[in-house]
């Protein structure tokens, strides 16, 4: 059975600094015409930096979409063109002010594949030099640490809903529980 679909004509209905919206003519598998509605998102990345404790950086921040402070690994958007692992690079030190080592790549979620382009690639690192952190002038960010074990609680209890810090949490420990298959 064939299942894409294909696009017809792109449609822009807004475009901004962080996202663009369109409205797109799509053809599916029987030829019919259909609508379409896509965010464009450059994507970004989520950092699940460790400490020497195996305590985890995390970051509470107000989430405008949400109206509300949340929970999560520290994150950033990736410039346009911008290598993944680059990004990660730097949101690491903007948010934590910390470099990363041993670097692992996770993977990637689409955190919303129905109407967003948005990929979120994920990373592991190890704590390494402290250089200072280099806040967005419209980031406002308190930063704490937790382990493992005491994220997965905070999950289970709803007080972490954010969908990368859901997905990282559990693939952390998994990789953590069987380093010698990753």
């Amino acid at each position: 059975m064939k299942l894409e679909e294909k696009q017809i004509k792109a449609n822009y209905e807004y475009q901004g600094k962080v996202i663009n919206v369109r409205c797109d003519d799509a053809m599916i598998a029987n030829g019919t015409i259909v609508k379409r509605e896509v965010v464009e998102h450059p994507g970004g990345v989520g950092i699940a930096l460790e400490d020497e404790d195996g305590k985890y950086f995390m970051v509470r921040q107000f989430r405008y979409g949400q109206m509300e402070v949340m929970l999560e690994f520290p994150a950033g958007k990736r410039e346009k063109g911008e290598d993944k692992f680059i990004t990660a690079q730097r949101e690491i030190v903007e948010e934590t002010g910390y470099e990363g080592y041993d670097w692992k790549y996770l993977g990637y979620i689409a955190p919303t594949p129905a109407y967003d382009e948005e990929k979120i690639f994920m990373y592991y690192a190890k704590k390494g030099k402290y250089v200072g952190q280099h806040f967005d002038d419209d980031e406002n960010i308190a930063l704490c640490k937790y382990s493992i074990d005491e994220l997965v609680d905070m999950i289970m209890k709803q007080e972490i809903t954010d969908a990368k810090t859901v997905a990282m949490t559990f693939m952390v420990k998994e990789m953590k529980n069987n380093e010698s298959k990753y």
